[in-house]
């Protein structure tokens, strides 16, 4: 499912370290979530309302 979408990397993703937090955000039919350090891993999937929500709440 990696192909039908475009992966975007946070802003706030830290650099090329093992320890650092590295974050890719895709807008697809709902918002995908993974590690950019390891594509082919998990993904969380949010609804774009869920998502929405957890931005304005931060």
């Amino acid at each position: 499912m990696t192909g039908d979408c475009t992966w975007r990397k946070s802003s706030y993703s830290g650099g090329d370290a093992i320890d650092d937090d590295c974050v890719e955000v895709a807008f697809a039919q709902v918002v995908r979530v993974r590690d950019s350090k390891n594509t082919a891993g998990p993904e969380l999937k949010f609804s774009v309302e869920a998502w929405q929500g957890f931005i304005e709440a931060r």
